[in-house]
């Protein structure tokens, strides 16, 4: 990726992926002062486990032909309920409705920023499908 291609950008552009492909209540995290593992974590909602599945295929599709880039870690559940794509410096969470409301992970990280929707939508403009 080019030198200022930030992980703010990046988590950015994955979810301006979700949000072409109707995910649904995209939360993108900054935990970059509260979380040693990550910069930027992303929660979404797919509607069903059939979305939840695709999501995630989509999110690792775009990525590794946007930028040359596999998770370098996945954890994708058989019933697909909550998985999860790790790029090192931004970690997606793709949940369904009921896990996400069980685990309620942005109450759990409350102390940690949240990047506005305007924001990562201009971040990420050129790279939504819908403006070319």
């Amino acid at each position: 990726m080019e030198n200022n291609f930030t992980s703010e950008k990046f988590a950015s552009v994955i979810a301006r992926i979700l949000d072409d492909n109707l995910a649904k209540d995209i939360v993108i995290l900054n935990v970059e002062k509260v979380c040693s593992l990550s910069d930027y974590f992303i929660i979404a909602t797919g509607t069903s486990t059939t979305q939840v599945r695709g999501l995630t295929e989509i999110v690792r599709k775009k990525i590794k032909e946007l930028f040359k880039r596999i998770p370098i870690g996945e954890e994708t559940e058989k019933q697909n309920r909550w998985n999860l794509l790790d790029y090192g410096e931004v970690v997606v969470h793709i949940m369904h409705p009921n896990e996400r409301e069980t685990y309620k992970i942005e109450k759990f990280w409350s102390h940690a920023l949240t990047l506005e929707r305007e924001i990562w939508e201009e971040n990420s403009k050129e790279y939504s499908i819908y403006s070319k």
